[in-house]
């Protein structure tokens, strides 16, 4: 098992391979994502959180996943397409994931390892949010219905101030 998240990679929705440890030493907000979903709308305050927090440090990543009631039906284009559409989404999305079971992707088996949930590691819904610290080990979980614009405190504590 990794000892840092940045010692991990993910495939972008372009099918290029994303080192995280580009991202070293910054935090990094973690969610899966869906199209179909009642949280949705989250997307909005996702892209806010990116511009807003982005040139401070912050770097904001989506993993669409489809293992909740089929609400990622889509393609990575089509994925691709419908949030930047619909939600002005810039930030990365990765390809399509899983996130619990035997093919979870290994970003998600370190970040349940580090944070569990309120009944278990498994994730139970979409937007299931994941902000790990500087040091790519310290991470935090929040539920589905947390709204990211809750996260900003969080996110304010782990960004260095000029």
């Amino acid at each position: 098992m990794a000892e840092s998240i940045y010692e991990l990679t993910f495939t972008d929705n372009h099918g290029q391979l994303v080192s995280l440890s580009d991202f070293e030493g910054r935090p990094v907000l973690v969610v899966n994502t869906a199209s179909k979903c009642g949280f949705t709308p989250q997307y909005d305050e996702l892209q806010r959180i990116h511009e807003e927090w982005g040139p401070r440090g912050l770097v904001v990543l989506g993993f669409p996943c489809d293992q909740f009631a089929h609400q990622e039906p889509g393609d990575d284009a089509q994925i691709e397409e419908f949030c930047r559409v619909n939600y002005g989404v810039t930030f990365p999305l990765s390809t399509k994931v899983e996130v619990n079971g035997k093919k979870t992707h290994p970003v998600f088996q370190f970040l349940k390892e580090r944070a569990g949930g309120m009944l278990g590691s498994t994730i139970k819904w979409n937007f299931t949010k994941f902000l790990v610290a500087p040091d790519g080990q310290t991470v935090k979980r929040y539920a589905p219905k947390t709204k990211p614009s809750d996260l900003e405190p969080d996110i304010a504590g782990l960004i260095p101030t000029t």
